[in-house]
């Protein structure tokens, strides 16, 4: 069974950087598009970021573009999410999802990791 490995959250004060990366444990997985999500307690987990699989199309929600950075190295099996000028309000369980479809964005999300935790202090 392929698993999904999040990491590189920690604590940051506002207007700090992180990268949050997520390892694909075996690299045969062949998913057509990957996405950030993210969580803060007692909310709903909301769509932050997706690409598809060659990364052509990428795709942010508002709350985070112009901030976030969205990558992937393919013969790592890896996804990034550069998260730069942090606010306190993205604090939240970070996870990575795989797609299996791309209409308008990122679809059909069937695997699921961890989660990685963000806490951006004011």
């Amino acid at each position: 069974q392929v698993q999904l490995v999040e990491s590189g959250g920690g604590t940051v004060q506002a207007g700090g950087s992180l990268r949050l990366s997520c390892v694909a444990s075996e690299s045969t997985y062949s998913r057509y598009c990957m996405g950030w999500f993210r969580q803060a307690p007692g909310k709903e987990r909301d769509w932050v970021a997706s690409i598809d699989r060659v990364g052509v199309k990428i795709q942010y929600a508002d709350s985070v573009k112009g901030r976030f950075t969205i990558s992937q190295d393919n013969a790592k099996n890896t996804l990034y999410l550069q998260m730069n000028t942090l606010k306190p309000e993205d604090t939240a369980m970070y996870y990575c999802a795989a797609g299996r479809r791309w209409v308008t964005g990122c679809d059909e999300y069937e695997l699921w990791g961890q989660g990685t935790q963000v806490i951006v202090s004011s």
